[in-house]
C-alpha cells in the first residue's frame, strides 16, 4: 500500500481499480487515503497543493502521463 496525504492545498486522488477508477477527495490538511498494493493512481489538483506520498521501497513503477 501507499499513504497519500494532504498538507495543503486539496486534490482529488484517482485510483484504477478492476478497471474502474475510484476518486477520493482530499480536502483539509491531514486528510489521507491508502493506495492499494499495484494499483495505478494519480493525483490532481487545480490550485497550489502539497501532498506527501509514503511508498515502500523496492518495486515501484510508474506509468507513463497520458497527455
Amino acid at each position: 500500500e501507499e499513504l497519500v496525504m494532504l498538507l495543503a492545498g486539496a486534490a482529488t486522488v484517482v485510483i484504477q481499480e478492476a478497471g474502474q477508477e475510484r476518486c477520493v477527495h482530499l480536502g483539509v490538511p491531514g486528510d489521507y487515503v491508502l493506495v492499494p498494493r499495484n494499483a495505478w493512481h494519480t493525483a490532481r489538483a487545480t490550485a497550489a497543493t502539497t501532498l506527501l506520498f509514503l511508498t515502500p521501497g523496492a518495486g515501484t513503477e510508474h506509468k507513463p502521463v497520458d497527455v
